[in-house]
Parts: structure tokens; C-alpha cells; sequence
């Protein structure tokens, strides 16, 4: 089967605009493949490069080297069969809850009322009928990240690239979240790029997580099968024999990664 999304050797080096003889490889030699309808956690240590994969899977970021394809063919400029999910709040406080949603169709030039039927029924998929008309400050954080889950689901994106987007939320908000995102997966079964620090979210909610190495140059040195049956609850997964081997199988890999990365910090600062 060709990937939907297949990374291709990526290495990205960033060079200093003061001082070029300085170079920073966040990424180095990373190959990744996700099927058409593969949920897939990448989960590392903070600054280790996760970021950066997803910015070179949407478009925005050329590696210095390597190749990206999007269903068999190369990638040139943004990825425009791709939906990309912030982890900061994208949303434009000038512009209602329906009207956020509907931005990326009005940009495509979609008929204003067939975008706003679509908008109102994502609206509705999300949990947020009756709120179509109010502003982001109107809105609790968990209400903010439904219109944002929204606003990329609308589009009907190919893939889905996802930047820890419930990292902000209360533990009950953030797992009702990862449900919801769950049953609208499964649903279309997209493939999925899922970046998270959260091992538990990794496991609960993916086919198959992978773990990166500490940077710079990181790179994956795991990858694991995630062999739990679907549908699943965020919560009860974690009871199932099987979520805790897993766990203990994953955290012996990126335990030390972790560390490395806490004292690079440390010395850093």
C-alpha cells in the first residue's frame, strides 16, 4: 500500500543569520511511513525535533535533505492534502465560532452557504450546536479547541497533522477531547500524525507509536505496534494488561532519552 504520508531520510539544519559558520541539526536521517487510515504518536523529549517533522509534513518547512511524498508523489510547497491542528490557538478573535470554522472553505472559494451548512454540521459533530455564534472569548478552553478541531476537519483533509493539541487542557477536558477525536477517526479513518509528551495519550489512542532520540539530530530509535482493541476509552485503556506492557515496553526506550534531554536543558540554562 503507498503511504499516505511517507518521510523519506529528513535531515533539517537550521543555520544562524548572524553567524552561518554556526549550524543546528534538529533533525537528522528520520524515515517515517503512515498508512491511509493509520493513527500514528511520534513522543520524545521536549525539543527533540517532534515540531519540525510536522512542519516538514505540512509544507512549511523544506529539509535540507531528503524527500517527502504524499501518496506516492513529492511534495512541492504546502501540503495542501493535509490539515494541520496547532498547538497554540489558531483561531481569529474577530471572527465568530462558525466563522473560524468556515475560513479555510471562504479561502477555497466554496458557494458562502453551502460553507456554512458544513461549518454548523461540524459544529454539531464537535459538541457545539447552538454556539455557531460566539467569539473565541466566549468560549472555555476545551469549547476553543472543538471550533479549532473543526476548522481543520471541515476541509475533509487526507491526512491529519496534530501538534499536541490537548496538552493545555484539565485532564477531564483533555480526555474527552481524545474521545472525541477517536470517534471521528474511526469514522474516516484518516491517517494521522499525532505529536504529544503524553506516553498514556500515545498509547490510548494510536496504532503505533514511534520514539525519537534526544536532539539534536534526532531521530527514531523505537517503534512500537499498539495491539489494544478499537474502539477504545481514553480512560479505561489504561486498566488493560496489555496498555500497561506496552507502557513499560515504550518507557524503557525513552526513559533515557528523556534524562539526556532534561540535562541538555540544564546545562543549556
Amino acid at each position: 500500500m503507498t503511504p499516505a504520508l511517507f518521510l523519506d531520510d529528513i535531515t533539517c539544519t537550521f543555520v544562524s543569520k548572524d553567524d552561518r559558520s554556526q549550524r543546528y541539526t534538529a533533525v537528522a536521517n528520520t524515515t517515517l511511513a503512515i498508512a491511509p487510515g493509520e493513527f500514528v504518536s511520534v513522543v520524545g523529549p521536549t525539543g527533540c525535533g517532534k515540531s519540525t517533522l510536522l512542519n516538514v509534513s505540512a509544507g512549511l518547512l523544506q529539509p535540507s535533505s531528503g524527500n517527502v511524498k504524499i501518496f506516492g508523489e513529492s511534495l512541492n510547497g504546502i501540503n495542501a492534502r493535509a490539515g494541520y491542528m496547532f498547538q497554540a490557538e489558531a483561531l481569529m478573535p474577530w471572527r465568530s465560532a462558525l466563522h473560524n470554522v468556515i475560513a479555510g472553505l471562504q479561502y477555497r472559494g466554496m458557494d458562502e452557504a453551502q460553507a456554512q451548512e458544513l461549518g454548523k454540521q461540524w459544529l454539531a459533530r464537535v459538541g457545539l450546536k447552538g454556539f455557531e455564534d460566539r467569539y473565541p472569548h466566549q468560549l472555555s478552553g476545551g469549547m476553543r479547541k472543538r471550533v479549532a478541531l473543526a476548522q481543520t476537519l471541515v476541509m475533509d483533509p487526507d491526512i491529519i497533522l496534530m501538534d499536541e493539541p490537548f496538552s493545555a487542557l484539565d485532564i477531564q477536558t483533555r480526555q474527552l477531547m481524545e474521545n472525541e477525536v477517536l470517534e471521528l477517526w474511526n469514522a474516516k479513518k484518516k491517517a494521522v500524525l499525532f505529536i504529544t509528551h503524553d506516553l498514556d495519550e500515545a498509547i490510548a489512542m494510536s496504532d503505533r507509536v514511534v520514539v525519537l532520540s534526544a536532539g539534536p539530530a534526532t531521530h527514531p530509535i523505537g517503534e512500537f505496534v499498539i495491539d489494544l482493541p478499537r474502539p477504545r476509552d481514553v480512560a479505561e485503556i489504561r486498566t488493560h494488561p496489555r496498555f500497561v506492557e506496552l507502557h513499560q515496553q515504550i518507557w524503557s526506550v525513552l526513559r533515557d532519552e528523556v534524562l539526556k534531554g532534561y540535562q541538555q536543558q540544564k546545562t543549556a540554562t
